[in-house]
């Protein structure tokens, strides 16, 4: 039954309803964990993203990548890219059920929340301050050190020194979790096509009252910065012949 489209499916899945799920349980009003800020949210998308790779790779995916920029970037890296596609797809219907579960699983609290934007941000990513040019480099640079650090963890030269093949999704989520503290404050840090376009895709079309726009015009910014990053990430490792 297991297939790498299924791991890849579900293991987006539970990367957006465990990575989203804790935005809205920090943004949304009188849930337990209302308020308690960006050290939550990073945290809780770092351990999201374990589980995330924990499950699709039990569930038939040994890639495990769950990002459609991954995907890109690896693909760019070896020259292979038949997986591209098929991925891509599968990402994307996860993140869009992740973030259609978040919103059955809060359900008693977007009638609580009179914010639209607070709404919108339990589904996608928006930036701090508004600039085309910034907040695409925030994207790919951020996604650029996301690739390049995945590839270098699963590197064969620091392969050889320890028990990386077990720890991987500790140390994926160990870095996403520095991404978000260091790198996250512009943008919120989609980093990820999928994780930033299933759910608002899903936002424009599930009965929240009161919500805001999907702003679809900064969306665009969110899909393509981590996939130029990815990619400039995986031709860098390439060219470094990082293997």
């Amino acid at each position: 039954m297991t297939s790498p489209l299924l791991g890849e499916f579900l293991g987006t899945m539970v990367l957006i309803l465990l990575g989203n799920g804790v935005v809205a349980g920090v943004v949304l009003k009188r849930t337990k964990a209302e308020g308690s800020g960006w050290i939550v949210i990073t945290a809780g998308w770092a351990f999201a993203v374990m589980a995330g790779v924990f499950t699709a790779i039990a569930c038939g995916s040994s890639d495990a990548h769950l990002n459609p920029a991954v995907t890109l970037g690896f693909a760019a890296r070896t020259g292979d890219f038949s997986k591209v596609a098929s991925y891509f797809g599968a990402q994307l219907l996860g993140g869009l059920v992740g973030g259609t579960l978040v919103w059955v699983h809060y359900l008693p609290h977007w009638k609580e929340t009179p914010d639209g934007l607070s709404k919108r941000a339990c589904f996608c990513t928006s930036p701090a301050i508004r600039a085309f040019v910034p907040n695409l480099l925030s994207e790919m640079i951020a996604t650029f050190v996301l690739v390049f650090v995945i590839g270098a963890i699963f590197s064969k030269s620091v392969a050889a020194g320890g028990p990386v093949a077990g720890l991987g999704p500790y140390l994926v989520g160990s870095l996403v979790w520095g991404i978000g503290l260091s790198l996250g404050g512009t943008t919120g840090y989609a980093i990820n096509p999928a994780r930033d376009l299933g759910p608002r895709i899903a936002h424009a079309f599930l009965p929240l009252s009161g919500k805001a726009s999907s702003d679809w015009s900064y969306g665009t910014i969110a899909i393509v910065g981590p996939l130029i990053g990815g990619t400039l990430a995986g031709v860098a490792l390439r060219v470094l012949g990082v293997q």
